[in-house]
């Protein structure tokens, strides 16, 4: 089977690293389009042996790109199509109808309770993203509870089978060289309390309350891993309340060989270097960072995660769920701060619940099902447009493929 997977962005993110991991697990032959922002992970995935192109996307609305993918898709003669991300599905799944390819997953990551992926969901985003699901063959929700919010919007049940996301657990077991490291490169003082927080620096994740907490914490610091438009806003946040030599700003918290050695510290390492993981959020359709926290022996403090909550109470000890508030948090972490506790918790069972090894082979069977009852196609697919693809072997016009020397100032034009 030869699968392409189509996705919004390969920047810093959640379902760009699970994608990333997804395909050293994966027994297929497989391609990577990205529709815009070549980032990190795109360099990663192509050092790592895979081929990601980028379409250059110019915007939401940018219907140049539906031919140009459906050409692509056309091309590569590819036995399934997966999409990743609304913007992707949307187009994604539209060009594979249209490029006649059998079978068509899309993973839904990110679909809250009001917002999907920052955008409030209004009768629009709903109507388009119901009329662009029935193009495809099945839906993967990465929680219970996304699949419960598909199927209250209308997507048939039959269509929605749920793979969780999946960590590698073996790559954040705690390693004390890694965590004196890190905190000498961060500034942080060995024996001081450290509460870190992983995740997009967005409205959504509302990382001021971790802030406003550390007001009512002496002597405690507070570890911001991520970028996004609330990064200034912290900062000045952190500023009026004089913690600001208490709140340190790491920027994209990279996985392993997405950055320069020794530019920042990857996740791993970050997890080493904090005490307790604390996330804020009030919406999460998952909740990775606070799995991977459990994987690195850390007590956590959150307000809501599926990937814990949908599992058997006792899954995981060490993860407290708290209140939405700045004292809520401030209670929880003052309570863990005070016990002085440093050691390392077992990693409990919600985390090896999550193994990829298991997520992976879950997600084979759900392509082998969507595969034997997709329909047959109808003709054969048409010969690719010469003028539009290329050469063979090379991608179509409008697409690129990402070079394995991509440098990260190159990335950011």
């Amino acid at each position: 089977m030869k699968v392409l997977h189509v996705i919004t962005g390969l920047g810093i993110g959640g379902a760009e690293q699970q994608l990333r991991l997804l395909l050293r697990h994966l027994p297929y032959e497989a391609d990577v389009v990205t529709l815009t922002n070549p980032g990190a992970v795109a360099r990663a995935i192509v050092r790592e042996g895979g081929r990601v192109r980028n379409l250059d996307m110019a915007g939401n609305r940018d219907l140049s790109a539906l031919p140009r993918l459906t050409r692509l898709i056309a091309q590569g003669h590819y036995d399934l199509v997966h999409t990743h991300l609304y913007r992707a599905c949307l187009y994604g799944r539209l060009a594979a109808k249209l490029a006649r390819v059998r079978t068509i997953v899309a993973t839904e990551h990110s679909l809250g309770e009001t917002r999907m992926e920052g955008r409030r969901l209004g009768p629009a985003v709903r109507g388009l993203y119901l009329a662009s699901e029935r193009l495809g063959t099945t839906t993967v929700a990465v929680s219970d509870t996304i699949a419960r919010r598909l199927t209250d919007w209308g997507v048939p049940e039959h269509r929605v089978q749920v793979v969780p996301n999946g960590i590698d657990a073996a790559r954040f077991a705690f390693d004390p060289r890694t965590r004196e490291k890190v905190r000498r490169t961060l500034g942080l003082p060995p024996r001081a309390f450290v509460i870190g927080g992983v995740g997009r620096l967005t409205a959504g994740k509302r990382f001021h309350t971790l802030i406003d907490a550390l007001a009512e914490l002496p002597h405690a610091m507070l570890v911001l891993a991520g970028t996004g438009e609330q990064e200034q806003p912290l900062r000045a946040r952190a500023d009026r309340l004089g913690l600001a030599d208490r709140v340190v700003f790491v920027g994209e918290c990279v996985q392993d060989g997405t950055a320069p050695a020794g530019h920042r510290p990857t996740l791993a390492g970050l997890l080493c270097a904090v005490d307790c993981l604390a996330s804020p959020s009030g919406e999460e359709s998952f909740g990775l960072a606070v799995v991977e926290g459990l994987a690195a022996g850390l007590p956590v403090a959150y307000v809501t995660c599926p990937a814990i909550d949908d599992l058997p109470p006792g899954s995981a000890p060490g993860a407290l769920r708290t209140g939405r508030t700045a004292a809520a948090f401030a209670d929880a972490l003052g309570e863990l701060q005070r016990s002085g506790r440093r050691l390392r918790q077992p990693v409990p069972d919600a985390v090896r619940h999550y193994s990829v090894t298991s997520t992976s082979a879950q997600l084979v069977r759900v392509y082998e099902t969507a595969a034997e009852r997709a329909p047959r196609r109808p003709a054969a697919r048409p010969a690719p447009d010469a003028r539009a693809t290329g050469p063979a072997g090379h991608p179509p016009a409008g697409a690129t493929d990402i070079p394995t020397n991509l440098s990260e100032k190159e990335e950011s034009r």
